[in-house]
C-alpha cells in the first residue's frame, strides 16, 4: 500500500512539475511583440517558442485579428543572405502559431533583412537585439 500512495504521489509531483515550468502568458497586445534568434539561425528557442505560444492564445481569444511577422537580421552579411534568413525567421514563427491552431490566413510574413535594426549600432549586444522577428497586427 505504502509503495502505491509513493507511485501515485510521484506521478502527480512529476505532473505538477511539468505544468510549472511553462512560462506561456497571453500579451495584453501582440503589436511589437518580438522574438530573438542566435547568430546564423531561425531556430525558435524556447523562450521564443512560449512568447509565440502566447501570441497564439491571443489570437484564439481574439479570432478577428490578423498579423504580420517581420523577419530581422543584424548588420552583418550580404542583403541577399539577410533577406532569406529573414524570412525563414518570420515563417519559423509562423510555424508555431499554425501548429497551435492558428489559421495560417491570419498571417502574413515578410523579411526586412539588415534594413530596420531595432537598434543601431555594432557589436553583439546590438546585434542580438536586431535578430528577431516582429509581430505586428494588420488593421
Amino acid at each position: 500500500m505504502k509503495v502505491k500512495n509513493f507511485v501515485l504521489l510521484a506521478g502527480v509531483s512529476g505532473m505538477l512539475a511539468a505544468c510549472g515550468g511553462s512560462s506561456v502568458v497571453e500579451p495584453a497586445d501582440l503589436n511589437n511583440q518580438r522574438v530573438f534568434f542566435a547568430f546564423n539561425s531561425s531556430e525558435i528557442s524556447e523562450e521564443a517558442n512560449n512568447n509565440l505560444l502566447g501570441q497564439s492564445l491571443y489570437m484564439k481569444n481574439h479570432e478577428d485579428v490578423k498579423i504580420q511577422i517581420a523577419g530581422n537580421c543584424d548588420e552583418r552579411g550580404s542583403t541577399e543572405y539577410n533577406l532569406a534568413l529573414g524570412a525563414r525567421r518570420a515563417n519559423a514563427a509562423k510555424s508555431v502559431l499554425v501548429k497551435d491552431g492558428i489559421d495560417a490566413k491570419r498571417i502574413s510574413t515578410i523579411s526586412y533583412g539588415k534594413e530596420r535594426p531595432l537598434v543601431k549600432g555594432t557589436g553583439e549586444a546590438v546585434w542580438k537585439m536586431n535578430r528577431n522577428a516582429t509581430t505586428t497586427v494588420k488593421k
